[in-house]
C-alpha cells in the first residue's frame, strides 16, 4: 500500500541529489523511494519559478565567479609572460 513520504525526507533526498551530487539512481536504494517518485519531485520543482531571493543569490554568486575568473585570467597571463 502507498505510504506517504515525509516532507523532510523528500527535501533531504532532493538536497543530496542537487547539492551533494548523489546520482538519482542511487537515492532510491538508500531511501526506499521509487526512482519514478524522485523524478516526479524533480519535475515539479523545475516547473516552479525561482523566488526573487533565489534569483538575487544566483546573480551575486555569478558576479563573484566572474571576479574570480578575472583574477585567475590576469594571473595566468602574467605567468605566461614570465612575470613570476
Amino acid at each position: 500500500m502507498f505510504k506517504p513520504i515525509k516532507k523532510e525526507v523528500r527535501e533531504q533526498i532532493l538536497f543530496r541529489i542537487k547539492n551533494e551530487g548523489v546520482p538519482v539512481s542511487q537515492a532510491p536504494k538508500e531511501h526506499g523511494v521509487s526512482i519514478k517518485t524522485i523524478y516526479h519531485w524533480l519535475a515539479r520543482q523545475a516547473e516552479k519559478a525561482p523566488s526573487i531571493i533565489e534569483v538575487n543569490r544566483l546573480k551575486k554568486e555569478n558576479q563573484q565567479l566572474y571576479h574570480i575568473i578575472g583574477k585567475l585570467t590576469t594571473e595566468v597571463d602574467r605567468l605566461k609572460k614570465g612575470g613570476l
